[in-house]
């Protein structure tokens, strides 16, 4: 099969699912019709609840919510062919994933701007709420320790028996200098746009100048060659600052600006696929169990669960409702511009998805069958596209180029999800302890304590930055279901809050369930894997949480099913 037309059949669908069901979708729900305005102007605080031009608050949907996960995905996942990552990318996108984002968002925006805790609140009960919101912030204390080691290890010096190897380092060293001076420059976009009132449209030509010259400055300046511990420690003291600092001035600002290299890096992967057009070696459909252990040096065993808890951000991804019910909601201008930036954002993602299953593709033997020794993720999509566009003519000298610059990209976007991650993980703690509509300073006593922004943010990064120097990747396995649990709670909410609000909630009942029996399966595989396996405390340890993740399904879907349907008796 020609990667063109893989990639071109696949966003002509994706535009007419953005086109006609997004579309259906918000007239079903009735977005756009209250005449109130949005938690970003009703409950604007300057701090967190802060109105962002769409285009600005797009960047910073899409750039929390994209992170390396789109390429990740598919690359692993195509251990069983092209076609199942093809459909599951297309279907679970517009039908699973934009939807989940789109009606997050919307319930959210609906509920002054709270997470899907609250949603939960509302519509199913403050036990159901409870639980959601701590398994929802216990799986993004595991976030923030992986994209902080994830970061810090892209930071890191390299050293050989004690000695700075300065040559083996520079890469890494380039990598700290160019994310330091983005900061930077974020932080001075947010100061003119917000307080001096800047164009959007200048200061973002500017902005993107500035990136690129903090690009060339990092490339040929990097005086910081420091070890993964010590970068962890600075990274932990930047998250607890970007959690607590105001949106304008740094959140809204960076990840506006991020999403410039992530739209960069998709013109780019365009441009070479188009360009070379290359037939892919990869099969079709290889069977529905991934029997060898190739690829990524491990086999994903049955394709389902597998493939629909590998391919997540790529199709549906919890992760994704707390960031559009965490940050985004609190944000967002008009109500109207949830449909572009929740549904819109998440089918771009897919496109990245289908760039990706393309990239693989073209180096096919090299990554399954090792003839080239590449399996990391974001090696084979950075050296897949590279290749591709060195076939071009006019690009053939740019190869390694190319390579350095799409590893750069996905590099910066693990610091933009560590901090937005961060900062919901504090909304969370938050939340659990106050009652719908209350601030921490409505509350007194400890929980005036425990609610407090600082107190929860500081808690937030010393267990995660902790998790990620002592062996966070001993229960990362695990992440890929508990995000699909996330996902099916997600859709459970807003179903439950659509019914109660008398709208259509139908859509939402057939991918609920199936994400739901989806992470079941996936973490009874898991359990049995782990207790045959025994041999290490970390085995049991894993059974333990994979239980209680069972566990705790079960409940909140007992009571949300309750919910639902026990509605529809009432009526």
């Amino acid at each position: 099969m020609n990667a063109v037309v893989i990639l071109l059949v696949g966003i002509a669908v994706l535009v007419l699912g953005y086109i006609f069901y997004g579309g259906w979708l918000a007239k079903q729900w009735g977005v756009g019709e209250s005449k109130e305005e949005t938690p970003a102007h009703t409950m604007y605080d300057g701090n967190d609840y802060v109105p962002a031009k769409a285009p600005v608050l797009m960047g910073h949907h899409f750039s929390s919510i994209a992170g390396a996960g789109p390429i990740n995905g598919p690359i692993q996942a195509a251990v069983f062919g092209w076609v199942p990552v093809f459909l599951w990318v297309l279907i679970g996108g517009i039908f699973f994933g934009a939807m989940h984002d789109f009606g997050a968002l919307f319930a959210s925006v609906r509920n002054k701007g709270q997470s899907i805790g609250e949603v939960i609140n509302t519509s199913i009960g403050s036990r159901a709420k409870k639980l959601f919101l701590t398994f929802s912030y216990l799986t993004l204390i595991l976030v923030v320790a992986a994209f902080a080691s994830i970061v810090a290890n892209t930071f890191k010096a390299t050293y050989v028996d004690g000695v700075l190897d300065k040559a083996a380092s520079a890469s890494n060293a380039s990598t700290a200098m160019i994310s330091i001076l983005f900061i930077v420059v974020a932080i001075v976009f947010g100061i003119f746009v917000y307080r001096k009132n800047a164009p959007v449209l200048v200061a973002t030509i500017v902005g993107v100048a500035a990136i690129v010259t903090c690009m060339a400055l990092g490339l040929n300046w990097h005086p910081l060659y420091l070890d993964g511990n010590t970068w962890m420690i600075i990274v932990g003291i930047y998250i607890a600052v970007a959690s607590v600092a105001p949106v304008w001035i740094l959140l809204q600002p960076r990840d506006y600006l991020s999403s410039f290299l992530l739209y960069g890096m998709i013109i780019v992967a365009v441009v070479g696929i188009i360009g070379a057009h290359p037939t892919i070696d990869m099969p079709a459909f290889t069977g529905f169990v991934d029997s060898a252990e190739k690829g990524s040096g491990v086999s994903l065993g049955t394709m389902f669960p597998a493939l629909f808890v590998t391919i997540a951000c790529g199709a549906i991804s919890g992760f994704h409702s707390l960031v559009g019910s965490g940050t985004t909601a609190k944000q967002l201008d008009k109500e109207t511009d949830a449909k572009p930036i929740a549904y819109g954002a998440m089918l771009i993602e897919c496109g990245l998805a289908l760039i990706s299953l393309c990239a693989v593709g073209y180096i096919w033997n090299q990554y399954y069958n090792g003839e080239g020794g590449i399996y990391a993720p974001t090696a084979v999509f950075a050296t897949g596209i590279s290749k591709m566009c060195a076939e071009i003519p006019f690009l053939a000298g740019a190869e390694n180029v190319i390579y350095s610059l799409l590893i750069l990209a996905v590099s910066a976007f693990c610091l933009t999800s560590l901090d937005t991650a961060t900062r919901l993980a504090r909304y969370m703690f938050q939340e659990f302890w106050l009652e719908n509509g209350q601030t921490y300073k409505d509350v007194t006593g400890i929980k005036s304590i425990l609610a407090n922004p600082y107190f929860a943010t500081a808690l937030t990064v010393v267990l995660g930055i902790a998790l990620g120097m002592n062996g966070y990747a001993n229960i990362w396995a695990l992440f890929g279901a508990a995000n699909q649990l996330l996902a099916a709670l997600g859709l459970l909410a807003v179903a439950s809050w659509l019914g109660k609000m008398g709208k259509n909630n139908k859509m939402f009942l057939f991918p609920m369930a199936f994400m739901l029996i989806v992470t079941i399966v996936s973490l009874v595989q898991t359990i049995i894997a782990n207790v045959t396996n025994g041999s290490t405390v970390w085995h049991w340890v894993r059974a333990g949480v994979g239980s209680l993740l069972v566990l705790l399904a079960i409940v909140l879907t007992v009571e949300g099913v309750q919910t639902l349907f026990g509605k529809k008796k009432n009526a």
